[in-house]
């Protein structure tokens, strides 16, 4: 499978602080690829990187064929990369308001969205605010969809939900990258995962494999 994101020797630095080491990371075209880690492991600094917020000193970031590394943020997005939040409109403007195709298929895949359309998104509940976020996304039609911590500050039960939209949109065709602290979740719907440890890459392979492992079910599993 070609890579649609490739993060190869990357290194990246706050100041005088090296926060990601020689990071090799890749999501294939058609992946859901899950990135776990804990606080200050680098997940956040990561996806800065891939999304060009962050600029590696040394290393590059190719996505869908090219080195996009010395390119902007607003390149990365317009060449198909997402990252959820916001509102639907925000999403759209950059294929110029949405078509009807792509209202159509962010309804389908949540219907509860099409029945409060007429609600500001600050009047909804949580994980319906997850799925107008998703939603937004999705109107971009992205190539590589980013999610930054899905199950933060979710219940339990709306995490289960949140997840299960996830993989409906990854059946749909589009690449996932999920960074994330809940293991379990994660890796249940994922490919492959990568586990990272202050910068580096600690573990990474198969996620049916990563929720075998040993050492990542006493860190992350509890067990």
């Amino acid at each position: 499978m070609s890579a649609l994101l490739k993060l190869d020797g990357v290194d990246t630095y706050y100041g005088p602080i090296h926060i990601l080491q020689k990071l090799e990371l890749e999501v294939g075209s058609s992946e859901l690829v899950c990135l776990l880690g804990g606080n200050a492991s680098g997940k956040s600094t990561t996806l800065k990187t891939v999304l060009g917020i962050v600029k590696p000193r040394a290393g590059s970031v190719e996505f869908d064929g090219e080195d996009v590394t010395g390119r902007p943020t607003s390149y990365r997005i317009g060449k198909g990369m997402a990252i959820v939040p916001e509102n639907l409109e925000m999403g759209a403007y950059l294929h110029g308001g949405g078509k009807d195709e792509d209202w159509e298929r962010v309804y389908t895949l949540f219907p509860l969205l099409h029945e409060r359309r007429a609600q500001l998104a600050g009047t909804l509940s949580g994980g319906e605010q997850q799925m107008v976020a998703m939603g937004r996304a999705l109107m971009s039609r992205p190539k590589l969809l980013l999610m930054d911590e899905p199950s933060m500050g979710l219940a339990p039960i709306l995490v289960e939900k949140n997840f299960e939209i996830i993989q409906q949109v990854h059946e749909s065709g589009v690449a996932i990258l999920v960074v994330e602290q809940n293991a379990n979740v994660s890796l249940a719907i994922a490919d492959r995962g990568y586990v990272l440890q202050t910068g580096r890459v600690v573990l990474s392979g198969p996620a049916a494999e990563l929720l075998r492992h040993e050492d990542l079910r006493k860190a992350y599993l509890g067990r």
